[in-house]
């Protein structure tokens, strides 16, 4: 009896390895593990492995004026319970420029010219999951900053993404803002898929989603990224002051 039961509980390790092995996910994925560095917040714990430093936001940048663009939220989130955090994600207009909240999978650099920003997007990743899950708020304000070519954007609510590319990359995409030579994820020959939701309303509170990603041909992906935005024109430097994206528990479905 008792070689049975070891026998039954080695199965289910053995289970559970391949399903983990089978369904990965992102670190950090439900955005309940924080961190506080020189006034910015992380994703990630104090002492990170390589592993988990995972998600960056342009809280680096925006830090050196007192400022966090991302932030936990341990209040109102979607799923309760001790140790559970959202990200709450707002867009600023600060002295020089427009700055949307976000947060991706990837690295931040460094600052560029005092108006933008050195960033790596893409993590390492070779799953082809169905879809994106999670829940999200979204309260947009009116667009009171909007360069070329939106400015007829300027007045209007503004509009929240959340969107995820599975790509072929060798290394992850390296951009600096100044020049808005940003990852176009409905024409890049790289992108083999890719899901986006697009938020033009207030939500009225959480709503949860399930994003279809649809493949473009059955390559193996090597790099993702996720991001999530408060304003989906930010790197245009276009988007509503104030606008506030809150994302909780996103998950791969398989």
């Amino acid at each position: 009896m008792k070689r049975f039961a070891i026998s039954l509980l080695t199965l289910a390790v053995l289970c559970f390895s391949l399903d983990a092995q089978e369904k990965p996910q992102v670190y950090n994925m439900n955005f309940d593990t924080w961190s506080k560095t020189s006034g910015a917040w992380n994703l990630y714990p104090e002492k990170p492995t390589a592993g988990q430093k995972v998600w960056d936001t342009a809280n680096h940048g925006l830090s050196l004026l007192g400022i966090n663009g991302t932030l936990p939220e341990y209040k109102h989130v979607a799923v309760s319970g001790q140790g559970k955090a959202a990200a709450k994600i707002v867009s600023k207009k600060v002295v020089w420029a427009f700055v949307a909240g976000n947060l991706y999978t990837g690295w931040f650099g460094k600052i560029v010219k005092l108006s933008g920003a050195e960033l790596n997007f893409g993590v390492p990743f070779s799953a082809r999951p169905k879809s994106l899950s999670g829940y999200v708020h979204y309260i947009p304000a009116a667009v009171d900053y909007a360069r070329e070519p939106y400015l007829d954007m300027k007045g209007k609510t503004d509009v929240g993404r959340v969107e995820v590319i599975l790509t072929d990359w060798e290394k992850p995409y390296h951009i600096v803002t100044n020049y808005e030579k940003f990852i176009d994820g409905a024409t890049d020959p790289h992108v083999i898929g890719r899901a986006v939701l697009d938020l033009t309303k207030d939500t009225g509170g959480y709503i949860h989603f399930d994003i279809p990603i649809e493949y473009r041909n059955g390559k193996t992906p090597t790099y993702v990224v996720i991001t999530a935005a408060a304003s989906k024109f930010g790197a245009f430097f276009t988007g509503g002051s104030g606008s506030t994206l809150y994302v909780d528990e996103f998950r791969f479905n398989y």
